[in-house]
């Protein structure tokens, strides 16, 4: 589990290995995650848009950019969380994520970024 606190906003990461299989013949390996967004600070926020980064040690970097997350652009009150799943394909059995949300503070209009950490993707053949 990791975990990274911005501006009172904590983005805790899980992440499993779900098996590997071929996609357009082409090896891949399926990865999900589960992030808890918790709200620490005195404001609401809402969540606006992802950036993610994959690193997949056999390609380039993937980027992403999107709004809000699983369709959602969540409110999160102080004191409240928001958890979501989802996942990814990697070519590799060894990779790695990370990146931000972009949130607004609903109070007062600021916007800000709420840093995911870096997190692995690794298959457990792949560490013998």
């Amino acid at each position: 589990m990791n975990s990274h606190i911005t501006k009172g906003i904590k983005v805790t990461v899980n992440t499993s290995y779900d098996g590997s299989y071929f996609k357009n013949y082409i090896l891949s390996y399926s990865f999900s995650y589960t992030i808890t967004i918790s709200n620490y600070g005195k404001n609401t926020v809402q969540l606006k848009s992802r950036h993610w980064r994959i690193f997949d040690s056999l390609n380039s970097d993937i980027i992403i950019d999107g709004e809000g997350v699983i369709g959602e652009n969540p409110l999160i009150k102080p004191g409240d969380s928001f958890v979501y799943s989802s996942g990814c394909l990697i070519t590799s059995p060894v990779g790695a994520m990370r990146g931000f949300y972009n949130m607004i503070d609903i109070n007062n209009g600021n916007k800000f970024r709420a840093y995911i950490p870096t997190f692995k993707l690794n298959a457990p053949q792949a560490l013998n």
